[in-house]
């Protein structure tokens, strides 16, 4: 497990708020009567107050940072907030009523080091021999497996392919960026997305796409992600993207959105390339259902077998295992499996398009394919060098040597490993017209 410390920095009211789910409030706000604060989390007691007691109620007195190290203290008058860096300005107060001391149990180490050195062991090297055991193992510990998943590939992914975790459809000549980009506006589109409304993003990784569609449809988005690295990420993001107040993210399992968000609470929600990691479409959809306001659609591209997949073919299984070990995936599942859980849950189908199969010039896998030769534009070179032989060896090398020094957690390399599988699978997937990645499904759940 993680190991966590208590870690104060100087926030503005504004900030407290936005991290009053991961943090607690100034204890120099927090004193009794007799001058003692009182504890505001588990495990902490009371002590006497340093200094002249504050207020009840009241605020930290001027220059009273004795929370802080001498490196990190700094006067209250005329300074900045620590998180989002507006400036704060209390002239001649006698009490900072608006600055607030947070302290946060936020993990030293938001990444599960031992987890990403075990992934592996959720899956048999070869095919024939993974067996329903195996999967039973992977969907009761579904969070483990895609933690630790994502604890070891994140870096590995926004090294290769940016903050926007998803493939998408290209058109001859045109960015790779500039159609990832694309990809999430059409979605948008399809959903009928509006300035104002509420969105959640299940499975939001670090972000990319939730801002992008923020921008794009004028909405407000909250993003729902189990991991906490990619949580922590998406914030840091966001708020270099200066869109704190359109964008937030949540630390949260997505099979349990309706105790997280309450029933009838957004106006839409969407998931891209996320909900394949859930132990069963039912149960994931059932929540998205739930926590949609009636007549309110859902949108999503899922990644599925197509209709052409064989599970008693030693090939067909041998692609979507690959697939699964690849990109944490507990069980590949067909697309006749998620239209039926959708129906299941009680959605009404719209929109139900394999994107993958529209007879595309430019292939959606290209990417992967290593071949610098279907590169599009000039600007795309090293994206698609890096799946090349050279690209892959100079990669993993890199890696191997910055675990050695402890520069990257234990497993990181092997984790590097697990992604070519995944490349390989994915591309010999779409050749034979056995997976897809963009099986476009818009749902709405019904007004009565």
């Amino acid at each position: 497990m993680a190991s966590s410390s208590l870690r104060f920095v100087m926030v503005c009211q504004k900030c407290e708020t936005k991290l009053r789910t991961t943090a607690t409030s100034d204890p120099f706000r927090n004193r009794n009567a007799a001058g003692f604060l009182v504890a505001t989390g588990s495990g902490s007691r009371a002590a006497p107050a340093r200094g002249p007691a504050a207020p009840v109620g009241g605020g930290r007195k001027i220059g009273e940072n004795k929370l802080l190290s001498k490196a990190n203290r700094f006067s209250p008058l005329d300074a900045k907030c620590k998180l989002c860096k507006q400036r704060v300005s209390q002239e001649r107060a006698q009490y900072c009523q608006n600055l607030a001391m947070v302290a946060s149990t936020t993990p030293t180490n938001l990444r599960n080091n031992e987890g990403i050195a075990n992934y592996n062991k959720f899956w048999q090297a070869n095919s024939t021999n993974d067996s329903k055991v195996d999967m039973d193992n992977r969907l009761d510990q579904y969070t483990t497996v895609v933690n630790s998943y994502y604890d070891g590939a994140t870096d590995l992914y926004e090294y290769g392919w940016g903050t926007n975790f998803h493939f998408a459809r290209y058109y001859p000549g045109e960015a790779f960026y500039q159609a990832i980009a694309r990809h999430e506006h059409f979605l948008a589109h399809k959903m009928s997305l509006r300035r104002g409304m509420r969105v959640l993003d299940v499975g939001c990784g670090v972000g990319g796409p939730a801002r992008e569609i923020a921008r794009f449809s004028e909405v407000n988005i909250v993003g729902v992600n189990n991991n906490a690295y990619q949580v922590d990420r998406a914030n840091r993001y966001t708020a270099k993207a200066n869109l704190e107040n359109q964008v937030e993210f949540a630390k949260g399992d997505f099979m349990n959105l309706v105790s997280q968000f309450g029933e009838n609470s957004f106006d839409a929600v969407y998931a891209i390339e996320a909900t394949c990691h859930a132990p069963s479409w039912e149960g994931v959809y059932k929540q998205i259902f739930d926590v949609l306001k009636p007549g309110s659609v859902f949108g999503v591209y899922e990644w599925c077998m197509t209709d052409a997949y064989d599970a008693n073919n030693p090939e067909h299984r041998r692609v979507a295992h690959g697939i699964e070990l690849g990109d944490g995936i507990p069980e590949m599942r067909t697309i006749a499996q998620a239209r039926a859980a959708l129906k299941h849950v009680g959605f009404e189908i719209e929109v139900d398009e394999d994107l993958a199969d529209k007879g595309d010039k430019v292939e959606w896998y290209y990417p992967l394919e290593g071949d610098i030769r279907k590169v599009q534009t000039f600007w795309d070179i090293f994206t698609c060098w890096r799946m090349t032989r050279l690209g892959k060896f100079t990669t993993q090398t890199g890696v191997s040597i910055l675990e050695k020094l402890g520069l990257v957690p234990k497993g990181t390399y092997d984790m590097g490993e697990s992604l070519k599988v995944a490349a390989d699978a994915l591309v010999a997937g779409g050749q034979q017209k056995l997976f897809t990645p963009m099986m476009l499904f818009v749902a709405r759940k019904p007004s009565k």
